[in-house]
């Protein structure tokens, strides 16, 4: 029940009961928002999340990736490849670029577990919002390995560009999903 209060859905009055919330479109879109953003380990829960390192490495920021930032050409940013794996299944190849200048103190043990965890966990920083981009594509030979595709399968890429509360942008990434192991849940309303 503490859960459902927590999360906007019901409302406990003491001395009347427990009562299921009358939502506005506002607050339905806040907790539909809410939960698409809480990271690949916070939204797989009830199922084994780990992750293999492939990349990590600091470098200059391109004239891409810094717009994609919006930080300065060659400041520094983590570049991170990763594979996720949901009960030792690869679904999703991760390629993400992080300002060091924000995310400070990021390490190897970190990535194995959740980022997300550790910004708001131990850098104390709140993840607000993200901007998405998904479409389908062919996997590359390196995806294949890695995502163990054998057959023709496509995959679906989220291009994504993070911010945190303070509208800082604190990551963009491309995130290749096995089409076979991934769906896209919305709640969309009018």
């Amino acid at each position: 029940m503490d859960l459902l209060v927590s999360e906007g859905l019901i409302i406990k009055r003491r001395g009347s009961g427990t009562f299921v919330k009358d939502m506005r479109d506002d607050d339905a879109i806040e907790i539909a928002m809410k939960k698409q953003f809480m990271g690949f380990k916070a939204t797989h829960g009830s199922k084994k999340v780990t992750s293999d390192i492939i990349k990590f490495k600091v470098i200059p920021a391109s004239a891409e990736i810094a717009e994609k930032l919006k930080i300065e050409r060659n400041d520094f940013v983590y570049y991170i490849e990763r594979v996720r794996y949901l009960n030792d299944e690869p679904c999703v190849i991760e390629y993400t670029y992080m300002p060091i200048s924000t995310i400070k103190g990021l390490k190897e043990d970190v990535l194995k577990d959740s980022i997300y965890e550790y910004i708001e966990n131990t850098l104390n920083l709140s993840i607000q919002s993200a901007h998405r981009v998904i479409k389908a594509d062919l996997p590359t030979d390196l995806e294949k390995k890695y995502l163990r595709i054998k057959e023709l399968i496509p995959i679906l890429e989220v291009e994504q560009v993070a911010f945190l509360s303070n509208g800082q942008i604190f990551e963009y990434s491309k995130s290749r999903h096995r089409g076979d192991k991934t769906e896209i849940k919305m709640i969309e309303v009018r």
